[in-house]
């Protein structure tokens, strides 16, 4: 019987098999993630869309692409992958939620404070970029019905106190037990508790107040959702809530590693205002539009797109 002649084509699928199970590649055969950056985004419209803005920004300021890991549940599940380079930046921190949270620190009502105490803390401790602001802070806000602030004169959050035994409050899931800025703080400080608070999504919680299933919920401030349910914001007259301003954070590493990265990413800071935000958010949330669309739209309507 005569030898069995090899087949050549087949010969080069089995290695490049080989070296694609043992993470190897054969060159023109396979892409390098080595040029990709991956952002770490929130399963929110704004932490979305934020990150899709920032997507399109590297891939058009400089030659690397990204890729997004979204659907993070909270900023410390954020901040976890980050430390453990699962993703390289994560586009929406808010310093009132990283400070009790990320760094179990006492919250800090004054804004240039929280500031500084988070960018020293997380180059400190952690060998990451606390970015300066975008310029808008996402905080929350006890909100009610027009009918209802109408009808009790409601005006700020001190105002509901005798009537809350007898308001149903819908709230996120995260707020209910959170340290420093949540429901056992907010009890304390304004010295009254709701007669029932229910966790939720917080997408959910517009549609429970504006059907009357929920007397009070508390809200987000840049959510375009409450202009949409034509919901009142209460003042927070003892001023409980600290400052909630939105950074993007990126490890140092990453940032040495992809030089052009820092200077592209600068070009956001104080670059989205609180009305920029909260029509972006209307656009994702009562629109329904596709983050990518929202911010590819932002950036062009912006001229971020041109060479600056």
């Amino acid at each position: 019987m005569g030898k069995l002649k090899p087949n050549k084509s087949l010969s080069i699928l089995l290695i490049s098999l080989v070296m694609l199970l043992s993470g190897c590649s054969l060159p023109g055969l396979g892409s390098s993630s080595k040029n990709t950056v991956t952002i770490g985004a929130l399963n929110t419209s704004e932490s979305s869309t934020i990150a899709n803005i920032i997507k399109q920004l590297i891939e058009h300021d400089t030659d690397y692409s990204a890729d997004i890991i979204g659907n993070m549940g909270s900023s410390i599940v954020q901040h976890q992958a980050l430390e453990q380079g699962e993703v390289d930046i994560t586009g929406t921190r808010y310093t009132g939620t990283d400070l009790p949270g990320t760094l179990d620190m006492d919250p800090v009502t004054d804004t240039d404070k929280a500031l500084d105490i988070v960018q020293e803390e997380f180059e400190k401790r952690f060998d990451q970029k606390w970015f300066d602001p975008y310029g808008f802070a996402n905080s929350y806000a006890f909100t009610v019905t027009e009918e209802l602030a109408e009808k009790e004169n409601l005006k700020k959050v001190s105002d509901i106190k005798e009537l809350a035994p007898d308001l149903r409050l819908g709230v996120d899931n995260a707020w209910l037990n959170r340290e420093g800025d949540g429901y056992p703080a907010f009890i304390e400080t304004y010295g009254f508790e709701f007669g029932k608070a229910y966790p939720m999504q917080i997408g959910l919680v517009y549609k429970a107040v504006g059907s009357g299933e929920m007397d009070v919920v508390l809200a987000y401030t840049t959510d375009g959702r409450l202009e949409d349910y034509n919901l009142v914001t209460l003042e927070d007259d003892k001023q409980f809530f600290p400052p909630y301003d939105a950074s993007l954070v990126a490890r140092n590493d990453v940032l040495e590693d992809y030089p052009e990265l820092e200077d592209t990413l600068n070009k956001l800071v104080g670059k989205i205002d609180q009305d920029m935000m909260l029509k972006m958010n209307f656009e994702a949330d009562v629109k329904m539009k596709e983050p990518a669309v929202v911010a590819k739209e932002f950036l062009e309507d912006n001229n971020y797109f041109a060479n600056e």
